[in-house]
């Protein structure tokens, strides 16, 4: 996945809401709606949004859609950006 989609999906405060939700583990659709004045179709959206950048994953069991946090790609930037800031870099003054 690009940088700029995992950006871009970060860039919405119900997105990293949705993320913040999925801490505690998975959820529904229905489950996150419920924690959203929005209608079902933009909650969708959204997860749309954070599935393509590859920042949830999605499992269907019977009816039900149950979506999850994929951490390593949250990781991934968590590196990208210490690497930015130089932290970890012996060679700093």
């Amino acid at each position: 996945m690009s940088l700029q989609n995992t950006m871009r999906a970060l860039a919405d405060p119900i997105r990293r809401e949705i993320l913040n939700l999925l801490k505690q583990g998975r959820m529904s659709a229905g489950e996150i709606s419920d924690h959203f004045d929005v209608t079902g179709a933009a909650v969708s959206r959204h997860l749309s949004v954070l599935k393509d950048a590859d920042l949830i994953r999605d499992t269907r069991e019977g009816k039900f859609i149950y979506y999850d946090l994929n951490a390593s790609v949250l990781e991934e930037i968590l590196l990208w950006i210490a690497d930015l800031k130089g932290e970890g870099n012996d060679d700093q003054t």
